[in-house]
């Protein structure tokens, strides 16, 4: 049973004040390309309004003077017109090009925000999250935020300024046919306030309908060896059918609440149309309104009704912008369950000594304990090897000395200074780890290698092989330490990953090692020659080694018998055998 499925992390609730404060920050680096583009916002749709005036002056004044006159007024007024339309053009591409580059550098920072708080989380966190879904929130949810921040301020300057700079020239115009115009405005805000609501709700679910369908595909990608030796394909597509069928009844949802918007909205701007028409004949024939002043309102409707059209396209895109960053926060606002503490210790010399006192685990407050009572006291340059039942938490007990998980309770001290003290930084720069699951990235032999030190020479790096017995391989293939190894090293062997993943340690010289299972998955072949340079890489080194074969640790200075109420049993092969407890059953289980 997998206890950690079990542990709920909820993230830190974040107040609305706060959320937005921290939402306009994002504009601080960029603040002088973000006035400039309101400016241009602000330009561009002053100029929209000026064109209409220009037209109606033309037609109610310039027109009645003489030819030579008329002539030569309109073509300076038409030249004015060509410097206006520039001046618009100019404004659109300003807001187009800067506009979108400053929102991809607040993308780029908040991309690199979100990874490298991913970076702070513990394993514990990652043991309860899908890779896929973690994906969707740094790609789909960013570009939705950052769209958001760069036309959202732009649509709403334009926007208003067209929409109560056309309403006051209308005024001017005719205030009887503006105010017959604007009837319609405020049952338009309350239809959009009602079906804005269901759409944020509906557009929620969609993000997380849509992450759920990025776990599924990077579990499948990741997993597809596995789904071909099973032959697993029809499987594998009923699970992504499903959720992608999930996937489209929330959209269903949501384009529902979206057409009935976008419908409704339509139908509100129509009717404005329809009124203004209707009330313009009347005035007309009421010798209220001219021909010339209708003609001018007619041309300033499209002015007055665009902004509002794309007030309701801001509103989508506000939905789904918000939607992304609420998500987005949720990710931030996930405190880290292991951080340095205040001023902690960087300059500590370790040589491997460790102590550990009284040491419990558990995975959540309600659950069992994993193991209690442990108490170790290894000196300096020991050979530890560590057995125990399947599940009582050998990996786990090992883990709490990086602190890749926290110690319910007691104490683990590193050259008598408590682990909680030190940096991790520094904490794990003194600790190697070479796990049975060999992780290597996809690049090359030599990149992977390095990792262990990324400032390593070229020459440290062949050294550190040499030593893990991987030169010889490495220098077989057809291009030597610069191979593409592929994801995960699938071109590589068990056995010259897991040397791979020595020679990366051996670069790194760190005096205290952990070998976890790191050769029960190895043929008889390669479980000798990798059992060979683990042991070159142990010498002088404090080491710890979980052995899922005993006859591997028959040698090792302690073997220790981990339970759940802590060491059960401690001593050499032969004096644990001569004992007669727990160990000896495991051995005689193991090879009669």
């Amino acid at each position: 049973m997998n206890v950690l499925k079990n542990i709920n992390y909820e993230p830190n609730s974040v107040s609305p004040d706060k959320k937005w404060r921290k939402l306009i920050r994002y504009y601080k680096p960029y603040k002088g390309i973000f006035f400039a583009d309101m400016f241009f916002a602000f330009l561009g749709a002053a100029v929209s309004l000026i064109l209409p005036l220009i037209v109606r002056y033309i037609t109610g004044t310039v027109v009645n003077e003489s030819k030579d006159t008329m002539l030569m007024h309109i073509l300076g007024l038409v030249a004015l017109m060509v410097v206006l339309v520039a001046v618009e053009c100019y404004s659109n591409y300003f807001i187009s090009y800067y506009g979108h580059m400053m929102g991809a550098k607040i993308e780029f920072g908040m991309r690199n925000e979100i990874f490298g708080h991913f970076q702070k989380l513990s394993f514990s966190y990652y043991d309860n999250q899908k890779v896929g879904q973690l994906m969707s929130r740094i790609t789909n949810d960013l570009f939705e935020i950052t769209e958001l921040l760069h036309h959202g301020p732009e649509d709403l300057v334009i926007s208003t300024i067209k929409l109560i700079g056309s309403f006051v020239i209308l005024l001017f115009v005719n205030y009887k046919l503006a105010l017959a115009a604007f009837a319609i405005i405020p049952f338009m805000i309350v239809y959009a306030y009602i079906f804005n609501r269901r759409m944020k709700r509906a557009f929620k679910k969609n993000r997380e309908k849509i992450a759920d369908i990025n776990a599924t595909i990077e579990d499948n990608l990741s997993g597809i060896r596995v789904v071909k030796s099973f032959a697993n394909e029809e499987a594998e597509m009923r699970k992504f059918h499903e959720g992608n069928m999930n996937f489209l009844l929330s959209k269903n949802n949501s384009y529902t609440y979206m057409a009935q918007y976008h419908s409704g909205l339509n139908a509100f701007i129509t009717l404005i149309t329809v009124i203004v028409i209707t009330v313009a004949a009347i005035l007309i024939n009421g010798d209220s309104l001219s021909v010339t002043d209708l003609v001018t309102f007619m041309l300033y409707i499209n002015n007055f009704t665009a902004p509002v059209r794309q007030l309701i396209n801001f509103t989508e895109q506000f939905q789904n912008g918000i939607t992304g960053y609420e998500r987005f926060l949720e990710i931030l606002s996930t405190s880290p369950d292991i951080e340095n503490k205040a001023n902690p210790i960087t300059d500590i010399q370790v040589k491997g000594n460790v102590t550990y006192e009284n040491v419990g685990f558990r995975y959540g407050g309600d659950l069992p304990y994993v193991f209690k009572n442990v108490n170790l006291d290894i000196k300096s340059g020991e050979y530890i090897a560590l057995v125990g039942t399947s599940g009582v938490g050998k990996t786990t007990l090992l883990s709490l000395m990086p602190r890749f998980y926290e110690a319910t309770e007691g104490t683990i001290k590193i050259e008598g200074v408590d682990i909680r003290n030190i940096e991790l930084a520094t904490l794990r720069r003194n600790i190697g780890v070479i796990q049975q699951d060999v992780y290597l990235f996809a690049g090359t032999i030599i990149d992977n290698i390095r990792y262990g030190k990324p400032n390593a020479t070229d020459e440290e790096i062949i050294e550190a092989s040499k030593k893990a017995g991987a030169h010889d391989f490495i220098s077989e293939l057809p291009d030597g330490y610069n191979t593409n190894i592929g994801q995960r090293g699938v071109k590589l062997s068990g056995g010259q990953k897991q040397r791979i993943s020595i020679a990366r340690v051996f670069l790194k010289d760190s005096p205290i090692l952990i070998f976890d299972e790191a050769t029960s998955s190895l043929d008889n072949e390669s479980e000798k020659i990798v059992q060979e340079s683990l042991e070159k890489l142990a010498k002088d080194r404090t080491t710890f080694v979980i052995a899922h074969r005993l006859t591997t640790i028959k040698n090792a200075k302690r073997i220790l018998v981990l339970t759940e109420d802590g060491i059960a049993e401690s001593g050499t092969h032969e004096e644990l055998i001569e004992k007669g407890g727990i160990y000896k059953d495991l051995y005689e289980l193991a090879y009669t």
